[in-house]
């Protein structure tokens, strides 16, 4: 397992009720995905953020990280990729939840692309439900395992740009079917004209998923 951290955002009244964990895509950096919680966190000033780096650098990427190196979409190897990055993720929550004295149920995960991969195969995985998992641009790994597998089901709400080249929008479609097949589901949501990245809808129902399932509203 390598250790892994990155930027944080505290709560702005000093007292964390809640805590948000943001993956990363391929490439990019904790500080990056930071950006996106500095979007969101004046709406919610009793939740800490975190975003941090992937345990990998990547060979030609200054400053850039990986959870996983990156294999042509090949379902077997973002199984085994996610597999490998699970152990220095879980540790990383079970940290900053006891940093500050939050439960499981107190967390929300974030990722996007290769980040959402790993959010879903972690906050399905824990021994309790985070409050939700927000997906955007990103994929299910080893959906024929998950059933036999998950421990919890939380809400989850995918996104995807429909113009994505890089991970074209069929995988959300595929995820959410992959759910659905181990007992689980998820709500969806197309941007349309958005390629690999996070248009102004997806930001917009975002926020609303993180208010509603930090309330318990979604359970």
């Amino acid at each position: 397992m390598i250790l892994i951290d990155g930027p944080r955002i505290p709560p702005r009244g000093g007292k964390a009720k809640k805590l948000a964990v943001l993956f990363h895509g391929y490439g990019s950096n904790g500080a990056d995905l930071a950006g996106l919680a500095q979007a969101w966190a004046p709406e919610f000033p009793d939740v800490a953020w975190a975003s941090p780096n992937a345990p990998e650098p990547v060979p030609g990427y200054p400053g850039g990280y990986q959870w996983f190196p990156i294999s042509r979409l090949d379902p077997a190897a973002m199984d085994s990729g996610v597999r490998s990055a699970h152990a220095s993720a879980e540790h990383f929550l079970k940290a900053e939840l006891k940093r500050w004295e939050l439960g499981p149920s107190d967390l929300v995960l974030i990722g996007f692309s290769q980040g959402t991969m790993m959010a879903l195969h972690a906050g399905l995985r824990r021994e309790a439900a985070p409050a939700g998992i927000l997906g955007f641009s990103g994929a299910l790994a080893g959906p024929e395992r998950l059933e036999q597998e998950m421990t919890c089901k939380p809400p989850i709400l995918l996104i995807h740009g429909d113009q994505d080249e890089v991970l074209p929008v069929g995988m959300t479609l595929m995820a959410a079917q992959g759910l659905a097949a181990a007992g689980h589901g998820a709500e969806f949501h197309i941007s349309p004209g958005i390629p690999h990245s996070i248009g102004p809808d997806g930001l917009a129902l975002g926020g609303r998923f993180l208010k509603l399932a930090l309330a318990g509203k979604l359970a």
